[in-house]
């Protein structure tokens, strides 16, 4: 699967913190349902890594590691079956790592930052934190010296934004924290989490 693939898949990508390795599969088994087999796990647990792979194994599922700081991270979520990879910043040394069958999508916030990207042959990037960075003014503004370049904006994105940013011609998709909270988590109210995954699965882009 090229980033492009990824990217097209779904119009929102659950970004998705695991606390309790018990939730992986049937958090992955509703997601997956509700058409949104895109799922960005994020190493902010010590559960993250043994969730990527158990959910790996769900039928239909394409897992992915987000918040890879460094190569050690990197190689730790390869190993454990990442299909894809995220990063909050933009690190060289984690680019020129990852093996170029294994999509990746590293942060960027300023446009000095996407031109170092575009040094390294890459033209697909998260931009992180989007809210926080400038939101739907900032991409458009990135829009035009940057014209060949598509976007995943995460960060403070919301089911009410969203389609804001989904309607922006450099916006492939984007990052969605609020798909399983957790509090839903906790209460293992799958069939609510699925709700919240089949609206995001229909928004326009």
């Amino acid at each position: 699967m090229t980033v492009d693939e990824l990217m097209r898949t779904q119009p929102v990508i659950p970004v998705i913190v695991i606390d309790d390795l018990h939730h992986a599969i049937p958090l992955a088994e509703a997601m997956v349902e509700a058409g949104l087999p895109v799922l960005e796990i994020t190493l902010r647990t010590e559960a993250a890594l043994d969730a990527i792979k158990a959910m790996a194994r769900v039928t239909g599922a394409i897992v992915g590691a987000g918040t890879i700081l460094n190569e050690e991270q990197l190689q730790q979520a390869l190993d454990v079956g990442a299909s894809f990879i995220v990063t909050p910043g933009l690190s060289e040394s984690v680019v020129m790592a990852t093996p170029t069958a294994v999509p990746i999508l590293p942060g960027v916030a300023t446009a000095t930052e996407l031109m170092m990207g575009l040094d390294l042959g890459l033209t697909r990037f998260k931009f992180f934190p989007a809210e926080q960075a400038g939101g739907v003014k900032m991409l458009k503004a990135l829009e035009s010296p940057f014209s060949k370049v598509k976007f995943c904006p995460t960060g403070g994105i919301s089911q009410t934004s969203a389609p804001d940013y989904l309607a922006l011609g450099n916006v492939a998709c984007v990052g969605g924290g609020w798909l399983a909270p957790r509090a839903m988590l906790a209460a293992k109210d799958w069939a609510g989490i699925g709700r919240l995954a089949r609206e995001a699965a229909a928004l326009k882009r």
